[in-house]
């Protein structure tokens, strides 16, 4: 029991972050229609700039968090400015294509900067684990939980409760008329592409104290968000919560049977099933080109 515990409290980390990059993936397609297939990237650069302005530059931790979100939301922003607002109008597998091209670019960068070795930033309140009943639980595992939940949470409010929110919601469901009401669709898009970045370099800040992040984690992290916001109901906010906290379980538990390393070969087999048998996903949501 004491096992099978540990497998859920790991399950539900891994699944925390998977929902939180599954959460960016719909912030930036329901009001842009992109799907940014580099959304990994932002968590793998939260983890090494963390780690260079933490250990490298020695800069206080809230000083350190601060300075790297500001740095991944602008290399956000000048991705979507350079390379993904020329092509907007174009199809969709061009789209996917350059995004795909860009988290390439970004893994050959960082491992020309940082190597191949994996690296580690400090827990945010300390790295002495907690043992309950025989399962131990580090404060990280809950800073982890707690940041999805709030996040999800600030999502919702900011679609359903605020003038911005709205703006968003117009664009993604018709932008000729939201620009006739007098809104920026422009600026609206590059607002989701802002905070689809502060969500996964918030992810990669909170995980790599547990994960060490290498070069290759961007893709790998970004993959399993994807598979979860597909699992849970693609353009769903709730379906990408729920379906990354559904894949980080199952892969945590069927580890648990099986050997290590068919952490990615389990998701990707999920993936081929739900696409056959539930294409809707889990919360049963679909999402054509016109809709939020």
């Amino acid at each position: 029991m004491a096992q099978f515990l540990q497998l859920v409290v790991t399950g539900i980390t891994m699944g925390a972050i998977y929902s939180l990059i599954g959460l960016g993936y719909v912030t930036i397609y329901k009001t842009s229609h992109v799907v940014n297939m580099a959304q990994g990237s932002f968590v793998m650069m939260g983890g090494f700039f963390g780690f260079s302005l933490l250990t490298e530059a020695g800069l206080p931790y809230w000083a350190a968090i601060i300075l790297t979100l500001i740095a991944v939301m602008i290399i956000s922003v000048g991705m979507y400015l350079l390379v993904l607002k020329p092509i907007m109008k174009t199809s969709l597998v061009n789209m996917i294509l350059a995004t795909v091209g860009l988290s390439l670019l970004f893994e050959a960068l960082v491992l020309l900067k940082w190597g191949g070795y994996g690296k580690a930033v400090p827990a945010f309140t300390g790295s002495q684990m907690w043992r309950i009943g025989g399962v131990r639980i580090a404060p990280q595992n809950l800073w982890v939980i707690g940041l999805m939940i709030l996040i999800f949470l600030a999502l919702y409010f900011l679609s359903s409760r605020t003038r911005i929110g709205k703006q968003m919601t117009a664009t993604a469901t018709n932008p000729n008329a939201a620009r006739k009401c007098g809104i920026s669709t422009n600026k609206v898009i590059i607002l989701a592409f802002a905070i689809s970045s502060l969500i996964g370099a918030i992810g990669g800040l909170a995980i790599t104290s547990l994960i060490p992040m290498t070069y290759m984690s961007g893709g790998t992290w970004g993959l399993n968000g994807f598979i979860g916001a597909i699992l849970g109901g693609w353009g769903s906010s709730g379906g990408a919560v729920l379906g990354g906290l559904a894949l980080g379980l199952i892969q945590s538990l069927l580890t648990g049977v099986m050997p290590t390393g068919w952490e990615n070969a389990i998701a990707f087999a999920l993936l081929i099933l739900v696409l056959y048998f539930r294409p809707q996903g889990i919360l049963g949501t679909t999402m054509s080109e016109g809709e939020m």
